[in-house]
């Protein structure tokens, strides 16, 4: 057990958080960082669970005025060391807002979400409608601010709310906006991006562009969206992404403060463990970033390694982006998985109507939420442009892919895919037929839904995902490999066994039924065994010492969801 430290997971208000003397690594040096900027808007972009909402909490209690006086949340702690921000304590008045919550299905359910938000914010300051600071009119409006309200309205609250404080305290108001881009993902995948877009478009030029009486303004998310799609009237917007050096040990805890946080509690003996499990995010030039969430949580759970934060919600998106992704995407999840690194050139701006159909954005989007890591940069050309080498950032997050690829061959078509790996490996080709034709009728529509997808596509995207599958279920028995040339040609799948005394090699073929060429599914499958002899996809097992008589070669046809192995 961790030695007498009180470790609170998720706690993310700072002042409760110092209050009750819980685990806590210093990261207030950020404020001085923020300030010293001079920035007028700041965009930073993290993952989830690395400490932006607890950052955002801090910056509330140090320069709000509703926290005067408390020299106590702060004192010891690296900003309390200057005279100049000791004076600076308590001394603005602060909107903080927070769209972490606003998973919505559809937009007027997130358009609610969004305006009783903006309403607590005025239940909050009614002290404002004291007196003769509004008026008349200014008052109506103010009892009109109030959930459900008109996106028009929605738009200007807080920018009108801005107006008021800066009145009443005569002073600039600094804005804290945390998880801005919640809502927005929710929107993609539950299908009314383009009128939540158009409603950030409103609501973040009147916030932040328009607002004369904004002091500073910080927002954060995991996401870079693009400019274009929300941000276009922000051309005060500074951004800071996971690939930028600004403020890269501000978020998440460093090698440092990990080991040491280790040797304190009584756990660092663990120091190589929690290396391989939890380090790997990079941001900017430092690498070895890890994750709070799963340190707390490792260290609150005596020193047990799991997933910690892979298993904390939010991976729908990043389900669906892979699960639905085209061939490219499916085959390198296979290398990522295999512990090979993917070389892609990126845009770091999210342009959420090209997830469907562009793998750059894929990645983009993985990178942005911590899923992968820059292994290596390097700019080509005349016109530099940045290729990234990347790979799966650490064991939680391989953990993580490896679980999401079983849940695809859920409920019955998971014991369906289980009985399909046995019927293989004793090489029955009749409950392999049973068991495979269960499975696509199951789970084909499954990776063939994205809006992109022809039907020419769908058989492909299917056999990537079941590749996948069995990566996760054959892992340390065999080594798999698809689309890898040998011989003349890139054969489809090859199975190569760990123990060649027990388990043969194989070699699977997938064609689709092609009606103006073969008669049936049986001349499909012929054609198979003819492209895996013709194109002679058993030489590299031959060259590595397979005996002919221990290699099997199967072919798979698909006419819709009907397959036959033969």
């Amino acid at each position: 057990m961790h030695r007498g430290v009180l470790v609170n997971i998720g706690i993310q208000r700072f002042d409760k958080l110092r209050e009750q003397g819980s685990f806590y690594i210093d990261k207030t040096d950020f404020i001085r960082e923020w300030w010293e900027t001079g920035s007028d808007v700041t965009l930073i972009t993290r993952p989830r669970r690395f400490g932006k909402t607890l950052n955002m909490s801090m910056l509330e209690c140090f320069f709000s005025n509703q926290y005067a006086g408390r020299s106590d949340l702060f004192e010891g702690l690296s900003v309390w060391r200057e005279e100049k921000y000791r004076s600076l304590q308590g001394t603005y008045p602060v909107i903080f807002l927070s769209f972490a919550n606003i998973k919505a299905v559809d937009y007027k359910k997130m358009k609610y979400g969004i305006t009783k938000v903006i309403a607590d914010l005025y239940e909050k300051n009614r002290y404002l409608l004291d007196g003769n600071l509004l008026s008349a009119k200014e008052k109506r409006y103010y009892e009109g601010v109030e959930a459900g309200m008109e996106d028009e309205v929605a738009a200007g609250a807080v920018h009108s709310m801005a107006n008021f404080m800066r009145r009443f305290y005569e002073k600039d108001v600094i804005i804290i906006l945390d998880e801005y881009d919640t809502p927005m993902q929710e929107a993609w995948i539950s299908g009314y991006w383009t009128e939540a877009a158009a409603f950030f478009r409103g609501f973040f030029s009147s916030t932040f562009k328009t607002n004369p009486y904004l002091e500073r303004g910080l927002i954060t998310g995991i996401t870079r969206v693009s400019k274009e799609s929300i941000f276009s009237d922000l051309n005060n917007l500074k951004l800071v992404t996971t690939t930028s050096d600004r403020y890269a040990t501000a978020f998440g805890f460093t090698e440092e403060e990990v080991f040491k946080a280790l040797d304190d509690t009584g756990f660092g003996e663990e120091k190589q463990g929690v290396k391989a499990w939890y380090d790997g995010f990079t941001f900017g030039v430092h690498a070895d970033i890890y994750n709070p969430w799963s340190i707390a949580s490792f260290i609150d759970n005596g020193g047990k390694y799991d997933t910690y934060w892979a298993d904390t919600s939010g991976n729908g998106l990043v389900n669906s982006l892979i699960r639905q992704g085209n061939v490219l995407v499916k085959s390198a999840m296979e290398d990522l998985l295999e512990g090979r690194t993917l070389t892609v050139e990126l845009n770091e701006q999210i342009v959420f109507d090209q997830l469907d159909g562009s793998a750059g954005a894929v990645w983009s989007l993985l990178l942005a939420a911590g899923y992968l890591k820059v292994e290596k940069l390097a700019r080509i050309g005349e016109r530099k442009k940045k290729v990234y080498t990347l790979s799966l950032t650490n064991m939680e997050v391989a953990c993580m892919f490896e679980d999401m690829v079983k849940g695809w061959f859920g409920g019955e078509s998971e014991a369906a895919y289980n009985d399909f790996v046995k019927a293989l490996l004793i090489n029955d080709v009749d409950a392999m037929n049973e068991f495979m034709n269960e499975i696509a009728l199951q789970s084909f529509s499954s990776f063939d839904t994205a809006k992109s997808v022809s039907s020419k596509d769908a058989p492909e995207r299917f056999y990537h995902g079941f590749v996948l599958g069995l990566m996760v279920e054959l892992e340390g028995r065999y080594r798999i490999t698809s689309n890898r040339e040998s011989g003349f040609g890139r054969y489809d799948i090859m199975l190569t066994p760990t123990d060649r005394e027990r388990d043969c090699a194989y070699i699977i073929e997938f064609k689709v039924y092609k009606p103006m060429k073969e008669k049936d599914l049986m001349e499909t499958v012929e054609n198979a065994h003819k492209q895996i002899v013709e194109k002679r996809y058993e030489a590299q097992l031959a060259a590595d010492g397979f005996a002919p008589e221990r290699i099997r070669k199967y072919g798979f046809a698909f006419k819709g969801k009907e397959c036959l192995i033969g």
